[in-house]
């Protein structure tokens, strides 16, 4: 989950819901710079996060000082990474190699043996997968590059990293190896620059939950709130400027 301490208490965003955020930027991704083996993009872009499910009681959800347990201080876990491969394995090879792209993204550099260990195992099988799918590296390359395009921009917003006063900030590098602005134009619209979306206007939208308490005894305790405390909607408009 995504964890940021306000004023008024923990704002948290789950795993989920920042993918479906990715999702929905990624389905507005220009027409004629989209692969051709494009819904499955999306699909892999929504699920990316998916193996994480804060609801669930196995869920580890805080930290040694009983706060919630934010996304950048989890290390390599290798059951929830095949697990999130085997879910994407069960829809498609396509997906399941988007997939394990992105676990390699994450962990291949890792200073951790058993998570390098890991990625290259996924690294030769990556090789069998493509067969199946009847695609090549470079579209697997090129279309996972958009996901992490996605997936960057949605944590950007998520993490609320805008920048006020029109200030600009980095998205990543995209597919086109251009590199890419975040700007808002005003409060609740954004922009990207360039622009790599079909429509010249799109409305996004997230769910967040604001819980006042600071510190928990135990995972139940947190958990039990989370899924009993209202969600607020966040919307933007993201334009071309």
């Amino acid at each position: 989950m995504i964890v940021k301490y306000q004023e008024n208490g923990w704002n948290i965003i789950t795993q989920r819901a920042h993918g479906l955020l990715a999702g929905q930027i990624c389905y507005n991704w220009r027409d004629k710079l989209r692969p051709e083996i494009w819904m499955e993009t999306v699909v892999a872009t929504i699920e990316h996060d998916d193996a994480f499910n804060e609801f669930a009681s196995d869920e580890n959800l805080l930290n040694d000082n009983g706060g919630p347990l934010n996304f950048k201080m989890r290390k390599f876990e290798e059951k929830r990474c095949q697990q999130l491969l085997l879910m994407a394995l069960s829809k498609s090879s396509y997906i399941g190699l988007l997939i394990s792209r992105h676990i390699q993204f994450l962990y291949a550099n890792s200073e951790d043996k058993i998570a390098k260990k890991y990625c290259q195992d996924l690294k030769k099988t990556d090789k069998k997968w493509i067969k199946v799918a009847a695609c090549s590296e470079e579209e697997v390359i090129y279309a996972y590059a958009i996901l992490q395009w996605c997936d960057a921009l949605s944590l950007l917003i998520c993490q609320q990293l805008i920048q006020p006063e029109n200030r600009k900030i980095e998205v990543a590098t995209g597919p086109d190896s251009q590199c890419y602005m975040l700007q808002a134009l005003r409060e609740s619209e954004l922009t990207v620059d360039p622009w790599p979306f079909e429509s010249e206007i799109f409305e996004i939208h997230y769910e967040s939950k604001t819980i006042s308490q600071l510190e928990f005894k135990s995972e139940n305790e947190f958990r039990n709130l989370l899924m009993n405390t209202t969600p607020d909607l966040h919307r933007y408009q993201l334009a071309r400027h």
